[in-house]
This record gives C-alpha cells, sequence and structure tokens, in this order.
C-alpha cells in the first residue's frame, strides 16, 4: 500500500507542479464545499481504492457509494467528498484519470468474462499495459472478472518463440525446468508439433499464438486424439477482440490472453461536480 501511494503521490506532483494557479487565485484558503463524482455511461467501477488513498492524503472526507468491481448505471453517484474546496479541484483530475481508465478496463473485461464464461474459459490480462501504471491495469482487469496473468518477467516462466529461436524448443524447457523447480512452465507455439513437443518436453501450460478459431479447435482436437490434451492447461492468444471472442471461447481451451483488455478499452466517463 505504501509503494502505491508513493506512485499516487507521484502522479499528482506531475499535475500540481508549484501550485494550482488557478484555483489558489480565486478560492480563499479556508474555503469549504462538497462535491460528487457521477457516472456518465453505465459499467464497472475500478479505481475507488486509489481514489480513496488520495482522498484521505488530503484529508478530504469521502463517501464512495459503490465498491471496486461493482456496476453502476449511467447517472449514479460513485462517490461523495466533503472539504476543502482547494484540495478538491488540486485531485479532480487525477482522480477522474485513474478512475475512467481503470473502471474502462474493468468495464471491457467483464463484457470479455460475460461471453467466455458459459464455455468455462477464464479471460486474462498480458503484459501490454502503460508504463509505470501497470500494476492499477491489472487490478482493474481482476475487478472486472478477469486475471491478471504475469505481472512482469519476473513472476512467471513463459517461454516465447524468440527464446525457442534462441536455443530450441526442447532445450529451453529443459532449463528452465533446471533453474525454475516447482514452478509451471508455459510455452507459446504456433504448430500442432510444436505444442506436442512442448507437452512431451514437460510443459504445463501451452499457449496456442495467432492461430484462427477453427485452427485453434482443430489443434485442441487433436492433442485430444493424441492423448495429450488432458496434460496440460491451454490458453488462446493473437488477434482477439470483441467480434471473435466468442468463437475463440468455443474453441475449446482453458483461458484466453487478451491484449485489447488494455489497450483497446475506452476511457469510462465520469465527471466531478461541485454541489
Amino acid at each position: 500500500m505504501a509503494e502505491m501511494i508513493d506512485k499516487l503521490l507521484e502522479f499528482l506532483s506531475e499535475d500540481l507542479g508549484t501550485g494550482d494557479i488557478t484555483t489558489d487565485s480565486i478560492l480563499p484558503k479556508n474555503a469549504m464545499g462538497q462535491a460528487a463524482i457521477i457516472a456518465n455511461e453505465t459499467g464497472v467501477v475500478a479505481g475507488v481504492r486509489e481514489a480513496g488513498l488520495l482522498f484521505d492524503h488530503l484529508g478530504l472526507d469521502h463517501d464512495f457509494l459503490k465498491k471496486d468491481g461493482q456496476g453502476i448505471i449511467k447517472g449514479e453517484t460513485l462517490v461523495d467528498i466533503h472539504g476543502g474546496l482547494r484540495d478538491i479541484l488540486r485531485v479532480e483530475r487525477l482522480v477522474l484519470n485513474i478512475l475512467s481508465r481503470l473502471s474502462g478496463i474493468a468495464t471491457l473485461t467483464s463484457e470479455f468474462s460475460g461471453i467466455c464464461r458459459p464455455y468455462g474459459v477464464r479471460v486474462m490480462g498480458t503484459r501490454k499495459t502503460t508504463p509505470g501504471f501497470r500494476a492499477f491495469e491489472k487490478r482493474a482487469i481482476e475487478m472486472g472478472g478477469g486475471l491478471p496473468h504475469r505481472m512482469g518477467l519476473f513472476d512467471a516462466v513463459l517461454i516465447k518463440d524468440n527464446h525457442i529461436s534462441a536455443v530450441g524448443l526442447k532445450e529451453a524447457v529443459k532449463e528452465a525446468r533446471i533453474k525454475n523447480p516447482g514452478e509451471r512452465i508455459e510455452v507459446e507455439v504456433s504448430s500442432l508439433e510444436a505444442a506436442a513437443e512442448a507437452i512431451n518436453a514437460g510443459a504445463e501450460i501451452i499457449m496456442l499464438d495467432n492461430l484462427s478459431p477453427d485452427e485453434a479447435r482443430e489443434h485442441i482436437e487433436k492433442l485430444e486424439e493424441l492423448g495429450l490434451r488432458r496434460a496440460v492447461e491451454i490458453e488462446l492468444s493473437g488477434g482477439i477482440g470483441r467480434n471473435n471472442v466468442k468463437a475463440y471461447a468455443k474453441a475449446g481451451a482453458d483461458r484466453i490472453s487478451v491484449g485489447a483488455l488494455t489497450t483497446g478499452s475506452k476511457w469510462f466517463d465520469y465527471s466531478l461536480k461541485i454541489v
């Protein structure tokens, strides 16, 4: 939590600089007031924890009417804020930016998760995140009902095409297993042959990358015929969006990783109003 507030205060410093010259010129130091943040569309809330930390830091009383992960309807109030008007206006844009960005990710993730859930498929994020903002965006994916996947290169073994090009598939799995005992090994492949080779080499997770939904289904069915399907968890990735996520969900995989959760989500529309 300390690391999070430090990051948030860094964001605030970026916006505030030497001070809010407009607000400080107009409002007396002791001016008190009330504000509300209102949803201008319907979706899923994320960013409440982050906004609350900023309000606490500035000594602003606040009452959130929704929690992270809950739905919100157009016109509903997310939070009532009481305190110094100067502080409310100083933090207004940063709080709205955070809530809008994270609620947008949570809303899109919820949409994708709702499509995939009937087929027993979990939706996951990727490392396609905003530099310096990954922890926040990954949490927003969770608030939308998805899985964060890797936080970085440090917390999971994922052997990708360039690793395989450098040392070969079997050697890559072998070395990863030796250096990371007890860790699950995931291998990215684009062909049935490579998938079978990775499974036989001891991989626990297979990422079928950049295949069409039909190709993915055929590969999974063939792995079933070969008696290899139950030995691994299968993930689909590459080119998955709103227009085809259902087709991928029906292909028979266990999970789908979608870069569009962060790269393709729109900002959710909130407004802060002094009342």
